[in-house]
């Protein structure tokens, strides 16, 4: 079923010039990343197309989806796994290292983890604005249902602004960080995390840009960004070599402006035709693996990691379902595809299962689970 009308973005999102040049398209891509009951038919697919601003080198979505539509309900991330769970532990002594907020503004808080961590060094009051509130058992934070746009005003006073992997699902970072500062003083805090976007790609992570991430927003852009709006960075960290980078900023209205680095062109279509070069092998590669295994197959990750392998040619016939250890998407359908989501355990007692998994960042953490408490007989392609 094709979506209709989408929003087209015919200028660079950072510097807002009209420079861009078509990059590579994805036909037909499913446009949400969770799972549902609904018949197939229902599903939505468009054209997923990437262009490249000539001056920026920033890739980016040139089509992209209603807001509506890409978030008709929140698909979990970030509140399932160890890894997780140690992201929001490390944030949340992050921001008390760094910033020991008085009252925190929480911009796309989800399921409310973050807050519950912080209240470990203080129980302050905290302020989520999230269009899908999950609060997850032990959150107290006060939730407002909305997007942080122009329009929004918070009438409880907040020092500290706070966000956790939501700057990379922003369609237009320059106004986002023009609304922050409008809602902020001089020395207020602004800290948030965000994905390690270049070491993903790099890695050939499939998480890492999509109809949700419609930006490659790496280090370069985010502190051009930060000082263009008034923003003074006092620290980074890295969580782990792949995943997120920490930032605390506090507004400074004396900051200058910093131009982006030279490069950034050539450095970033490198890394994106790498990336496509890789899922081609890739796929050959599992292809032939299934076509001659006489075991059972399945398929790790309800989410865009399996979507993008399917949408690559990956082979689905031979796979019986989708592993998950999200309990809220098992025995429902991943959008965009006919197979439904089971739970890991559903390999106990299955002879020497064959699972394809491509998670990124997850996949030890995934293995080790499957083969330490589940069936260590398990055959892993990757």
């Amino acid at each position: 079923m094709n979506i209709g009308k989408l929003i087209e973005r015919n200028q660079c999102a950072i510097t807002g010039i009209k420079d861009l040049e078509p990059l590579h398209q994805i036909n037909d891509f499913p446009v949400f990343m969770g799972c549902i009951n609904s018949q197939i038919s229902q599903d939505l697919v468009t054209d997923m197309c990437w262009s490249i601003s000539r001056g920026s080198g920033l890739i980016q979505l040139s089509k992209l989806i209603p807001l509506e539509t890409l978030y008709p309900e929140s698909h979990g991330s970030g509140g399932v796994g160890r890894l997780w769970e140690m992201h929001h532990k490390a944030f949340a002594d992050f921001i008390n290292k760094n910033a020991l907020p008085i009252a925190v503004l929480e911009v796309g808080g989800a399921h409310g983890i973050l807050s519950r961590e912080y209240k470990q060094y203080n129980n302050i009051p905290w302020t989520i604005l999230e269009p899908n509130p999950l609060p997850v058992e032990g959150c107290d934070a006060k939730f407002i249902k909305g997007f942080f746009d122009e329009n929004f005003k918070c009438e409880d006073r907040f020092d500290t602004i706070v966000h956790s992997h939501v700057f990379e699902h922003i369609y237009n970072p320059d106004e986002f960080m023009m609304n922050l500062s409008g809602n902020m003083k001089a020395g207020d805090k602004l800290l948030f995390s965000i994905p390690n976007m270049q070491e993903m790609l790099i890695r050939n992570y499939t998480n890492c840009i999509n109809f949700e991430h419609t930006i490659f927003l790496t280090e370069p852009y985010i502190e051009y960004l930060l000082a263009k709006h008034g923003y003074k960075l006092l620290n980074k960290k890295y969580f782990m070599e792949d995943h997120s980078i920490f930032y605390f900023a506090i507004r400074d209205l004396d900051v200058k402006e910093i131009p982006l680095p030279k490069g950034l062109y050539e450095k970033n279509k490198n890394i994106y035709y790498d990336y496509v070069d890789y899922h081609k092998e890739l796929i050959a590669k599992l292809n032939k693996e299934i076509n001659k295994a006489n075991r059972p197959v399945y398929l790790f990750g309800a989410h865009v990691f399996s979507q993008y392998l399917i949408k690559a040619g990956l082979q689905v016939d031979k796979i019986l379902f989708i592993l998950d250890n999200d309990t809220k998407k098992q025995g429902r359908r991943l959008y965009g595809t006919s197979i439904n989501v089971a739970s890991p355990k559903i390999l106990i007692g299955v002879a020497n299962p064959i699972v394809i998994i491509k998670a990124g960042f997850y996949n030890n953490e995934i293995k080790a689970e499957i083969l330490e408490n589940i069936n260590d007989s398990t055959q892993f392609l990757e």
